[in-house]
């Protein structure tokens, strides 16, 4: 099994993503959190979990842990934008550079491409879009999910997937979190960036479409 770093375990996206990876067979999660009490939290559920605070150093966490893979889920929810949506995103991607990892999934946004055309969150548009391009002229394997807008509607395992959607829409936190995980696959969405919203399409199916197109 493949050791999967979550960074932002404890946000409601990243539980999920915690809680899919401890049902699959290929990978297990390590979750990335900040405080004593959210630590306990994982520690409780048997799952392997590191502190770390992406306002500072964190290559503690890969000298200390062997990590396989990277998903990059963890947000400042608007408080703290540049600290840690943008430089906690690019200080992970340095340090996963610096010890290997096979493949980073960066959960970023839709409108990330061009955040200065966006009506609202255009600071956190920034941040993101700063991070995923940071992202990618790393020499890291990479996905880049940008999701609609996310919601806590129960999980379709059905998408809308294009490398450019050129429209809007909702999808749930759960959908997102099994197209990351499904992301992390080796031969699925290698150096890709796409967007999603809820669809008709069935996740596997879709990650397999935008897999086949030549970058």
């Amino acid at each position: 099994m493949e050791n999967i770093l979550v960074a932002g375990a404890n946000g409601t996206t990243g539980k999920q993503i915690i809680n899919l990876l401890k049902e699959s067979q290929y990978f297990n999660p390590i979750a990335m959190v900040r405080d004593e009490t959210q630590f306990k939290s994982f520690e409780n559920q048997n799952v392997d979990v590191v502190m770390a605070d992406l306002e500072k150093d964190v290559s503690h966490v890969f000298k200390n842990n062997t990590i396989d893979k990277v998903i990059f889920a963890a947000g400042s929810g608007g408080k703290k934008v540049e600290e840690v949506d943008q430089n906690g995103a690019k200080r992970m991607i340095h340090a996963s550079v610096e010890s290997g990892v096979k493949k980073f999934v960066m959960l970023s946004s839709m409108g990330a491409d061009k955040p200065k055309e966006a009506d609202q969150l255009v600071e956190y548009l920034k941040a993101k879009h700063n991070a995923d391009e940071y992202l990618k002229n790393s020499s890291l394997n990479y996905a880049i999910v940008r999701p609609g807008t996310l919601n806590n509607e129960s999980a379709t395992d059905k998408i809308e997937l294009e490398e450019k959607l050129n429209k809007r829409g909702e999808i749930s936190r759960a959908d997102v979190a099994q197209t990351l995980i499904r992301s992390l696959n080796d031969d699925t969405a290698n150096k890709k960036t796409f967007e999603i919203i809820s669809g008709e399409t069935l996740i596997g199916k879709a990650l397999h479409k935008v897999s086949a197109i030549e970058a």
